[in-house]
């Protein structure tokens, strides 16, 4: 009835050979889904897909065969990918404690704070002391600092450890209870 080989149609045959299996296709997409226009969007993924890999459909393969295929890998798929995201999403009005835990840790909330009081700190700092120690940090050598600065290499560690003190003693309160953010840590 339909050719079945590829290098027989042109991409305009195969289409509508493809377009032509969708009331079969629907039967076979309610069998998963249960649920009329679920089933109607697992078809036009189906159709969707093998019009769009149709040069990997070979000579002798049956099309609704290669078709079910697709649909069956799509369905499973799509349940994936339904499943993982559902389980990060509560449904329920309560949380519970672990999400909520994880919610209030995970989420970084405290780092705004952290990083407006490392910036505080960090403007506080007269040029003097700010523009080596932040050199420094970006991962220049001393002795690229005080060439760029020109000023000897003994002021520019100076001048990057009382930095470092000064930052310290104005970011204390994080040094006992909370983490710094570690790329601030490392270099104080």
């Amino acid at each position: 009835m339909f050719p079945q080989t590829l290098n027989s149609m042109t991409k305009l045959e195969f289409n509508t050979m493809v377009t032509q299996q969708s009331d079969s296709l629907k039967m076979y997409a309610l069998h998963f889904t249960h649920d009329d226009e679920d089933a109607n969007d697992l078809v036009q993924d189906t159709v969707l897909k093998a019009i769009t890999y149709y040069e990997k459909f070979r000579e002798g393969t049956n099309l609704k065969g290669w078709l079910y295929t697709i649909m069956k890998n799509t369905f499973i798929n799509n349940y994936r990918r339904f499943v993982k995201i559902s389980s990060f999403v509560t449904k329920s009005d309560e949380i519970s404690s672990a999400n909520l835990a994880y919610s209030a840790t995970g989420n970084m909330g405290e780092n705004k704070f952290v990083m407006d009081d490392i910036k505080q700190a960090m403007a506080n700092l007269s040029d003097d002391y700010y523009v080596p120690f932040t050199m420094y940090f970006e991962g220049y050598k001393y002795h690229e600092i005080a060439d760029h600065l020109a000023i000897p290499i003994g002021t520019v560690k100076t001048r990057i450890h009382v930095a470092r003190k000064t930052l310290k003693k104005s970011l204390k309160p994080y040094q006992s209870g909370m983490k710094l953010h570690g790329y601030i840590a490392a270099a104080m």
